[in-house]
């Protein structure tokens, strides 16, 4: 009995003291997240440095004091917002780009690119240096009024390319396949698991894409860089700025210099001597500045809602679309008397069509009350361009991967492995399909037909939202369906869309259909911060380490492949998604 009594209060003390030291670790954490706050001195240089990945929107609580702890995004609208602020500070002289390996999707790039240009209208100027310049970094880089680059970098320029894997060899090896049914002959996400090549369809619908992206990005550059499209194509097809005396040569670049040559260059755009020290001003110190500053200012409101990531069905999150925190964030817009319009943020693949018609029947209720605009960011497809059908107007960047319109079904099947290892499995039931399906037992031509109607009752379902949303024929919808992906450019010129332009000028539209003048800005949902979810559950954390283990023993190229086959096989239900895992270069 004494034992058990020592035991407990043994049990209860070591409770005790890990419950003081958790307090006590709060209370270090919140000391030392105040802030003095960031004295910006006058004649300063904003330095733009992105070393984390660019969310489209992190949806932290600003007042929590452990809301940046364990964080590892930036927002893009905090992006944009610090540089309009710093546009009209005037203790801001200009903008320095030394970023490498940018973590953003294209549309992002460009949306940066067109702040900065507003930023360099303003009479400021825009540096950019760095040591090794990727496609995309030059893609950012080139909106400067002056790159420098390493004297020993490199420069990276080369057009677009994109690479699918395919899986059909490894199936019949493994007797591991995947189960396919579809709707749409360009609908070729699950190509890779019914062929070894690329269909001509699938090959000409990517082409098509990557030459109307390339050609947005050209045009872009083209104007910045005082190159004409046809010299730029040139120079990428000769490899012509592989290094920097050639890139120069070919204008790309302006000076190959060092990093004090660099900066002696900054101290003359900012009027200093030689021995004076620039004042740099860091974009993590400078969105703590732009958070207090609001460009957008009234009574009324407009709500900004951000949907990114997959469409799983679910409550949602910062890293994928559910019903949950969309829905409700568009019935509280819908039913705040002080918000008078919508602007629907999507940036999406696509996935669950449930998912997706469940948002798109609450973007259609809101409709019903006040304007709704969609901005679509880096990619809007199938079930991201599901949800956007329904609203008043469509806003895309000409680099925004849209339309996709089409659906299909994977089911993982191991019979033939089974088979090979010596597994038999056997049913019982009581009625003739009371066994939906088994994974060791070759799919029966009844199931194949039942989830053949339910794809092309969705598909229906998919015309129909696009054909009320557009005002347009089914016919017409089908014809641009076929689960078709097009660039924003593409998407504009055929009507799936109807503006190029980025997340403010969606905003003003949705003024402007709301009949308002002045308003503030109300952003959409609060997501729970990492470290909030660390306390709810642990599993969160073992999650990320778990991952972290496997990309560090199989490496990014054959962790990217683990996820995609992972990805493939935990598909559940009826799928409104891109037609195909892509990644630009």
């Amino acid at each position: 009995m004494k034992f058990l009594r020592n035991l407990l209060a043994a049990i209860l003390g070591t409770l005790i003291a890990m419950g003081i030291l958790f307090f006590m670790f709060l209370i270090f954490i919140s000391l030392a997240n105040v802030e003095e706050g960031v004295v910006i001195k006058r004649n300063s240089v904003l330095e733009l440095e992105f070393e984390d990945p660019i969310n489209d929107y992190t949806g932290s609580n600003e007042a929590d004091p452990f809301a940046g702890l364990f964080e590892e995004a930036v927002g893009l609208d905090d992006i944009l917002h610090a540089i309009e602020v710093a546009r009209e500070d005037d203790k801001i002289e200009g903008i320095s780009i030394k970023s490498q390996f940018v973590m953003a999707g294209w549309s992002q790039v460009k949306a940066i690119r067109d702040a900065l240009r507003d930023f360099r209208e303003s009479g400021k100027f825009v540096y950019t240096y760095a040591d090794l310049l990727m496609q995309k970094d030059y893609f950012l880089a080139s909106v400067a009024d002056s790159v420098f680059l390493n004297p020993v970098g490199n420069l990276d320029f080369r057009g677009l390319s994109a690479e699918i894997l395919f899986f059909k060899e490894l199936q019949e090896k493994t007797g591991v396949k995947m189960e396919v049914v579809r709707h749409g002959k360009y609908k070729s996400a699950v190509e890779p698991f019914l062929q070894n090549e690329m269909s001509d369809e699938n090959r000409t619908q990517i082409k098509e894409l990557l030459e109307s992206l390339w050609g947005s990005m050209l045009e872009d550059m083209s104007a910045d860089r005082n190159l004409s499209v046809e010299d730029l194509n040139a120079i990428a097809d000769s490899l012509g700025g592989r290094t920097p005396e050639l890139a120069k040569r070919a204008g790309l670049i302006d000076e190959t210099l060092y990093w004090d040559q660099y900066e002696a260059k900054l101290k003359r755009a900012l009027g200093k001597s030689d021995d004076q020290r620039i004042n740099y001003v860091e974009l993590s110190d400078y969105l703590k500045e732009a958070r207090k500053k609001s460009i957008y200012k009234g009574s009324d409101r407009i709500a900004v809602i951000f949907a990114q990531g997959e469409i799983l069905y679910g409550e949602g999150g910062p890293n994928y679309i559910g019903q949950g925190l969309i829905n409700r964030a568009l019935i509280r817009a819908r039913e705040d008397d002080r918000v008078k319009a919508v602007v629907l943020r999507v940036n999406s693949p696509g996935g669950s069509a449930l998912t997706s018609d469940l948002i798109w029947r609450e973007v259609v209720l809101t409709k019903k009350e006040k304007p709704v605009v969609v901005s679509m960011g880096d990619v809007a497809a199938s079930g991201g361009y599901y949800i956007a059908a329904g609203a008043d107007k469509i806003f895309a960047e000409s680099t925004t991967i849209t339309g996709s319109i089409g659906v299909f079904g994977t089911i993982p099947n191991i019979s033939e492995l089974a088979g090979d290892i010596g597994i038999n499995a056997e049913q019982v039931e009581t009625n003739s399909n009371a066994t939906e399906y088994s994974l060791f037992e070759p799919m029966t031509p009844e199931f194949r037909s039942v989830i053949t109607e339910s794809i092309e009752a969705t598909y229906q379902t998919f015309l129909t939202r696009v054909s009320e949303g557009r005002n347009i024929s089914m016919e017409r919808a089908d014809s641009l369906a076929q689960g078709r992906v097009w660039s924003g450019a593409e998407a504009l010129r055929i009507g799936l869309i109807d503006e190029l332009g980025g997340l403010e000028d969606a905003i003003e539209e949705a003024a402007d259909l709301a009949e308002i003048s002045s308003y503030s800005i109300r952003r959409y949902p609060r997501y729970k911060s990492n470290f909030e979810m660390l306390m709810e559950d642990l599993s969160g954390t073992k999650t990320r380490v778990k991952e972290d283990v496997l990309k560090g023993e199989l490496g990014s190229e054959a962790y990217s492949l683990y996820k995609e086959v992972k990805r493939a096989t935990q598909q559940r239900g009826v799928q409104a998604r891109m037609p195909f895992s892509i990644t630009i270069k």
